[in-house]
C-alpha cells in the first residue's frame, strides 16, 4: 500500500511535466522546404545538407521534432525543378532553403510572399532575387558564394600551375549560370588580357554537346579548361573531370570535391560553410525576422585545393609558391 508522503511526491512530479507536456503538444512543427539542382544521391551534397540541418540543431530545430523538412532534388533537370519549386509552394511552408541561382530563380517565380533563404548564388541583385545586399527590399536573402573578380582569379591560377597555356575555354551552361554566363565572362577578358591568354566561351547546354565541345577545343594545342560556377557543371562534374583528363587540358575549377575527385585545382568557397551560416537565417526567419531585414552575406572563407597527382599525370610542375599557398595539397 502505497504511502500518503510517497503519493504526494509522486503527484507534484506528475505535476511538474506537465507544463513541458503540453508545451511539446502545443508546440506548432515549423516547415521548412529545401530545393536544390543536385542528385539525390550525390554524397557531397548530402554532406552540405547534413550540416545545413546540423546548424539548424545547433539553433534548438530538431528534423522530426519542431521542424520538417521538405527535401526536393531536380538531378540537374532545369524543367523539372520548376514544377518542384511549385509543388514545394503549395505545401505552405514557413521558409525554404534553396542552394544554387537555378533552384532561387524558380521559387522566385512560384512565390512572392514566401520567405526564401539562399545559399551558392553568385549575382542575386543581377539575377533579381535583391534590391542590393544590404536591403534585400523584398522575399528573398542569404549568401552569395562569389564575386565576379573570382573569374580573373581562377585565369591567373591557372596560368601560375600551367604556364604554357595560351587558350582558355570558359565551360559553362547558359541555362544555369549566372547571367546566362556573363557575370565572370569581363574580368576574365581582362585577366587574359594581361596574361596573353584567348578566353573561348564554350557553353554546354545539354550533357550530350559536352564532349563534342571539349574534343573540338582540344585540337589545337595549348588549351585549357576554366569551369565556371554553374550547378550544372556541379551535377555533371565527373563528366567534366574526365574530359579534361582524356584531352590532357588543364582545368581550374571552383569548389574543392572537383579536385577530391580528380580535378588538377580549385579555388572558391567552403561550401559546407555556407550552407552552416544558411541555418542561422532561417532560425531568424523562424522565430519572426522578415528577409528584408535580414543583409545578404558575402562568402569568408576560401580554400586553394591542388591535386598533385593530376598534375604529374599532364607533366606540369606545381610552382612551390603555389603549393605553400594551397589550403590542401591532394598526393
Amino acid at each position: 500500500m502505497m504511502r500518503r508522503r510517497e503519493f504526494i511526491t509522486l503527484l507534484g512530479g506528475a505535476a511538474a511535466a506537465w507544463p513541458l507536456a503540453v508545451r511539446a503538444q502545443g508546440e506548432r512543427v515549423r516547415r521548412i522546404g529545401q530545393l536544390t539542382l543536385n542528385s539525390e544521391d550525390d554524397p557531397e551534397y548530402r554532406h552540405s545538407i547534413a550540416q545545413f540541418v546540423h546548424g539548424l540543431a545547433s539553433l534548438g530545430w530538431k528534423e522530426g521534432g519542431n521542424i520538417q523538412i521538405d527535401h526536393r532534388y531536380a538531378a540537374g533537370d532545369v524543367e523539372r525543378m520548376h514544377s518542384l519549386a511549385k509543388e514545394l509552394v503549395s505545401l505552405a511552408p514557413d521558409v525554404i532553403f534553396s542552394s544554387s541561382t537555378p533552384a532561387s530563380l524558380a521559387l522566385r517565380r512560384a512565390t512572392k510572399s514566401i520567405p526564401i533563404v539562399f545559399a551558392q548564388v553568385s549575382d542575386p541583385i543581377g539575377e533579381g532575387f535583391v534590391a542590393s545586399l544590404a536591403r534585400p527590399g523584398g522575399h528573398m536573402t542569404g549568401l552569395t558564394n562569389f564575386e565576379p573578380s573570382m573569374g580573373g582569379k581562377w585565369l591567373e591560377i591557372l596560368r601560375e600551375i600551367a604556364p604554357g597555356v595560351s587558350r582558355a575555354a570558359l565551360l559553362f551552361n547558359p541555362q544555369t549560370s549566372p547571367g546566362g554566363g556573363s557575370y565572370y565572362s569581363r574580368p576574365i577578358e581582362i585577366a587574359a588580357a594581361a596574361l596573353g591568354i584567348q578566353p573561348i566561351a564554350m557553353p554546354v547546354n545539354a550533357v550530350g554537346n559536352m564532349e563534342p565541345a571539349v574534343k573540338s577545343f582540344a585540337r589545337d594545342p595549348n588549351g585549357s579548361l576554366v569551369v565556371l560556377a554553374d550547378s550544372f557543371s556541379v551535377v555533371n562534374r565527373k563528366l567534366i573531370i574526365g574530359l579534361a583528363a582524356q584531352y590532357r587540358l588543364p582545368a581550374i575549377f571552383f569548389f574543392r570535391f572537383f579536385v577530391t575527385d580528380g580535378g588538377l585545382v580549385s579555388y572558391g568557397v567552403d561550401r559546407s560553410d555556407s550552407f552552416r551560416r544558411a541555418a542561422a537565417y532561417v532560425d531568424r526567419i523562424l522565430r519572426g525576422a522578415k528577409p528584408v531585414d535580414l543583409p545578404v552575406e558575402a562568402p569568408t572563407k576560401f580554400e586553394l585545393v591542388v591535386n598533385l597527382k593530376t598534375a604529374k599525370a599532364l607533366g606540369l610542375d606545381v610552382p612551390p609558391t603555389l603549393l605553400a599557398r594551397a589550403d590542401e595539397v591532394i598526393e
